[in-house]
């Protein structure tokens, strides 16, 4: 039963970004700044999906601790779930995501032009002071920076290693950073084409204190990700 379930949502899910991603290009040559909405719409259908067919929820606990206006939420990346839920809960998302996903075909050429931010991670200091700048911008134009310290999809009971950008954007920018931890991975793994039922839990956290070097922000991060069950 569960298998019949994944197989509906996969093929639900990968219609959906090849024909959305069509009209998707309408919008960006002739209505650009529905591009975002439009988004938000889909990742909103594509949960309800995972929702019916899989039987996969979550319950959010925290949120008192968003603040509105500019935030960067520094997520635990655990599965493709993470990439759609924050573009259901925040105003005006925007992911930094690696430069490679916008050659991707049909959608990659559609993300910078909904305020998605693209990091060059092989460009060293250059990209990461281009990146500052992008963040600091869209911070400024009150919209919400979600960045996957880990890099990349971590498993559940993996410790993952946590990259030094997250520390740069928190000195370098003006607004809060925020922990979220979750156990996506539970449920939706990484490349999984069949999703296991149950609820997922994501837990937002106060604020990192102001003021952390380097070693202890990663240390606080790595005991919100990896320090205790959700």
């Amino acid at each position: 039963m569960f298998l019949i379930g994944s197989t509906i949502f996969n093929i639900f899910l990968f219609g959906s970004v090849a024909l959305g991603g069509l009209w998707g290009h309408v919008l960006k040559r002739f209505a650009p700044d529905r591009l975002l909405p439009y988004a938000q719409a889909w990742a909103r259908l594509v949960l309800g999906a995972l929702r019916i067919f899989c039987g996969i929820r979550y319950e959010l606990v925290g949120l008192e601790n968003l603040p509105s206006g500019g935030v960067i939420l520094a997520a635990q990346h655990q599965s493709a779930f993470d990439t759609l839920v924050w573009m259901t809960l925040l105003a005006k998302p925007s992911y930094i995501l690696k430069q490679e996903l916008t050659k991707l075909p049909i959608f990659g050429s559609l993300l910078v032009p909904a305020g998605q931010i693209a990091l060059d991670r092989a460009g060293g200091a250059k990209a990461l002071r281009g990146l500052i700048e992008q963040v600091n911008r869209a911070v400024s134009a009150g919209r919400q920076i979600v960045i996957f310290p880990e890099g990349t999809r971590v498993a559940p009971g993996v410790r993952g290693t946590l990259q030094p950008g997250i520390v740069a954007l928190a000195r370098a920018c003006s607004a809060p950073v925020i922990p979220v931890s979750t156990d996506s991975g539970r449920y939706w793994g990484r490349n999984a084409f069949r999703k296991r039922p149950g609820t997922i839990h994501i837990k937002v956290w106060q604020a990192l204190s102001p003021g952390l070097d380097r070693a202890a922000m990663l240390a606080d991060l790595e005991r919100k990700y990896y320090g205790e069950e959700l």
